[in-house]
């Protein structure tokens, strides 16, 4: 990656690029089923706003590091004893409105911590196995993709520990799956749902047929080195377009298409793909 810069060091991330553009995020805390502390989440703004401007970097997987989780959600007993949530971390000098805004600070750095992921400017896809809890479901619907091992175990587990999921699956899983009645069921039970229910009902597009993580990373790779072969200037304003268009009318967001391609057409792309094409080759395109 010569002439950028360097990524940001981290401890609990592991970043390989096992094939040309396409980098590999892996949660590395197996030991604790990767499970997030604060510190693990702290890592996550830098990590990614490097990949997102990264022009070594077309699409991302990210996984779990060990054979057990893609993650199980917060490490309950560091948050329990680190966080401002303990009322020892909270002085007595202040009255609950106070306290109120200490948290509400604390969960917005949260937040915006998880949903680096979702801004990303890269296509980001999810590799899901073992146990996908909690957080890991906030994570999952930040990706652009989820796909997952036959053996992936999910739950909204937070109505177990006494909050309501509050990092973003509250906010995001209706947008991606939208059937209320699911969603519902999901959240307010915390009931357990394995990969094909989580494929019926639009979570994840692909399960994998015998079980095991190492073929769903296989198929997030066969998927990565497809994306990374077309144009990262199509790829990245398609991304941004469809995030954009979210929560915008079809009005909206046909003008916002219109004004990002007025520009984004002047790439030298267009006609790469076209000569490739007409030549029966592969395109080569220059870093973005």
């Amino acid at each position: 990656m010569v002439g950028e810069d360097s990524p940001p060091t981290c401890q609990y991330f592991n970043l390989t690029y096992p094939l040309p553009f396409v980098a590999h995020v892996e949660i590395n805390r197996p030991q604790k089923l990767n499970a997030f502390t604060e510190a693990v989440w702290r890592e996550l703004p830098p990590l990614f706003s490097y990949l997102s401007t990264s022009p070594s970097t077309r699409a991302i997987i990210f996984s779990g590091a060990g054979p057990k989780a893609f993650t199980t959600g917060l490490d309950i007993q560091s948050f329990s004893k680190n966080s401002i949530l303990n009322p020892s971390f909270q002085s007595p000098q202040l009255d609950p409105a106070r306290i109120a805004q200490q948290m509400r600070r604390h969960v917005d750095e949260f937040q915006t911590a998880i949903t680096s992921i979702e801004k990303c400017e890269k296509p980001v896809i999810a590799v899901l196995h073992g146990w996908c809890l909690g957080l890991g479901i906030d994570i999952s619907v930040c990706a652009d993709v989820r796909i997952c091992a036959k053996d992936t175990k999910f739950a909204v587990k937070e109505v177990d520990i006494g909050l309501a999921a509050d990092i973003g699956t509250l906010s995001r899983l209706p947008k991606v799956v939208g059937n209320g009645s699911w969603i519902k069921d999901v959240c307010l039970s915390a009931r357990q749902f394995g990969a094909e229910e989580a494929e019926s009902v639009g979570f994840v597009s692909w399960v994998g047929s015998h079980g095991g993580k190492d073929e769903a990373i296989h198929e997030a790779l066969r998927w990565a080195e497809l994306v990374v072969s077309k144009s990262p200037v199509a790829v990245q304003g398609t991304k941004e377009i469809l995030n954009w268009s979210w929560n915008r009318s079809v009005e909206d967001g046909l003008k916002y298409t219109s004004v990002w391609n007025s520009a984004a057409l002047q790439t030298n792309d267009v006609m790469e793909a076209t000569k490739a094409g007409m030549q029966k080759r592969k395109p080569i395109f220059a870093k973005l």
